[in-house]
């Protein structure tokens, strides 16, 4: 279901995923089965999404972010993917970002640029995330660190 106060540019969304009002959609990103894209967000071009994948409302997914199957992305969720972000920079270099399968981030965290979140791991809400997270893992804070 594509709402129809959306601006999903993408003709090859499954029919079984849903994208909700206020969404924009670029043409060539891949987004894949029984997903829920939650209103405000924003998908660009050179991003995947996986299957069952939930992504809350408010969330930017800027192209280089890989997102593997059934993966939730809380609230307002932010993602980088310039290190050094600068007006009008065409030097800039796009770092990849992948959350693996499984993983669950909090509403209102930030994920640094160029990192995996392991399989199966939790990010805390509000965590900035600054390194590699293993899999499994639980980590929190500001920055994230490994909750014993």
């Amino acid at each position: 279901m594509i709402h129809p106060l959306s601006d999903c540019k993408n003709p090859n969304i499954p029919a079984n995923t849903n994208i909700w009002q206020f969404c924009v959609v670029f043409p060539n990103c891949k987004i894949g089965e029984n997903c829920n894209i939650c209103s405000h967000c924003l998908i660009e071009n050179e991003v995947t999404i996986g299957n069952n994948v939930t992504i809350k409302s408010g969330v930017q997914v800027w192209d280089g972010i890989t997102i593997e199957d059934d993966v939730f992305i809380g609230a307002n969720v932010s993602f980088t993917n310039d290190k050094y972000p600068k007006s009008k920079n065409h030097d800039w270099k796009l770092l990849p970002t992948i959350i693996k399968k499984g993983a669950s981030i909090g509403a209102g965290s930030t994920i640094l640029p160029g990192l995996t979140i392991g399989e199966n791991a939790v990010i805390g809400a509000g965590s900035v995330v600054t390194k590699n997270i293993p899999e499994g893992e639980t980590w929190l804070g500001n920055p994230a660190k490994k909750k014993n």
